[in-house]
């Protein structure tokens, strides 16, 4: 199969890099012109992935309908709420004919205002073509270094497609798995980011391990419960995108999530934060994001809501841990396993 993969941040590159290491065809599509050139020219993404020399077999390509021509499947490695606006770029610049087998998202967030998942914002600007998502605890730096990791695709249609996908993907330092269950999949990536955020704050408060490990843990229960309520399966939240995911992103000194909530754990202000960043906090608009589909739908999420209410409510971190702590005591209740 040739693979294009559209945006050349961190995660696309690394991407584009293992592709390649695999032998597959691959194109590296970056959003600006000059980023291509340099980028080309340096054979190493010096923005974003410093330190890592792309192999021959990345192609880099300045334009769109260059690096789609022939393509069998599309990664769209862009983040959440630019990435409608992609796939709009790409339904321009396909020729007639050239619609690609498959079209993944890399994506975790969901859409502000619309609270749609990535798989439904890309199917909507590109209607006809089978798309998917690919996701799971995987930091760019190590997959770009070879080190082994496990994702899982999820796509409805035609499970040949899918199968001949997951296998030119997978290789020796990468397993991917799939699954029908692209709700499950979207929500779990794009929750353990706000989960993270959360944890973030429990670290730059110096709280200590036993309060993050039991945020953690009650927010598996919050993930399951929510992503169930919104129509997932809620044994997909035990998975890699989901707990998998959730646990990387919670730890790795790498997470910028978990790094930004330590941050205002730590006193920092929220718009300094933000100021002038190269990469996208995901999880600051999925925050939002999801806290309205919640209210929408009369989904009770405790560690979202309060989250939520630090990011865009001016709630100091401490008193949203202890709003949390002084809760209603209960019994715990634990959503039983399904076992694939």
């Amino acid at each position: 199969m040739k693979f294009c993969v559209v945006g050349a941040g961190a995660w696309g590159t690394a991407f584009a890099l293992h592709l390649a290491r695999g032998q597959r065809s691959v194109a590296l599509v970056p959003r600006r012109p000059e980023q291509a050139a340099a980028i080309s020219s340096a054979r190493e993404n010096r923005e974003y992935l410093p330190g890592v020399m792309l192999p021959p077999g990345v192609r880099v390509c300045e334009g769109l309908a260059e690096g789609l021509q022939g393509a069998d499947v599309v990664l769209l490695a862009c983040p959440a709420q630019t990435l409608r606006q992609t796939a709009a770029n790409v339904r321009a610049a396909l020729g007639r004919g050239d619609a690609p087998r498959l079209v993944i998202s890399l994506a975790k967030g969901l859409e502000l205002g619309s609270h749609m998942r990535p798989s439904q914002a890309v199917a909507e600007e590109l209607p006809g073509v089978m798309v998917g998502a690919l996701s799971g605890p995987t930091n760019a730096g190590e997959v770009a270094r070879g080190l082994p990791a496990a994702m899982v695709l999820a796509a409805r249609g035609d499970e040949s497609v899918v199968q001949d996908v997951q296998s030119d993907i997978s290789g020796p330092t990468l397993r991917v798995y799939t699954t029908d269950d692209l709700a499950g999949v979207e929500y779990g990536g794009s929750l353990k980011n706000v989960y993270a955020i959360a944890a973030g704050c429990c670290e730059g408060l110096g709280l200590g391990d036993n309060a993050k490990a039991a945020l953690l843990t009650r927010a598996v229960a919050e993930m399951v419960k929510v992503g169930g309520s919104l129509g997932a399966r809620r044994e997909t939240f035990y998975g890699l995108s989901g707990f998998g995911d959730l646990v990387a992103t919670c730890h790795g000194a790498w997470s910028r999530n978990r790094e930004f909530g330590q941050r205002i754990g730590e006193g920092r202000g929220i718009a300094e934060l933000l100021a002038g960043r190269r990469t996208v906090v995901e999880g600051y608009e999925t925050t939002r994001s999801f806290a309205g589909l919640c209210a929408e739908r009369g989904i009770d999420a405790p560690i979202l809501g309060e989250t939520n209410a630090i990011l865009f409510k001016g709630r100091r971190p401490a008193d949203a841990i202890s709003a949390l702590m002084m809760r209603e005591l209960k019994r715990e209740t634990v959503v039983p396993f399904v076992p694939a």
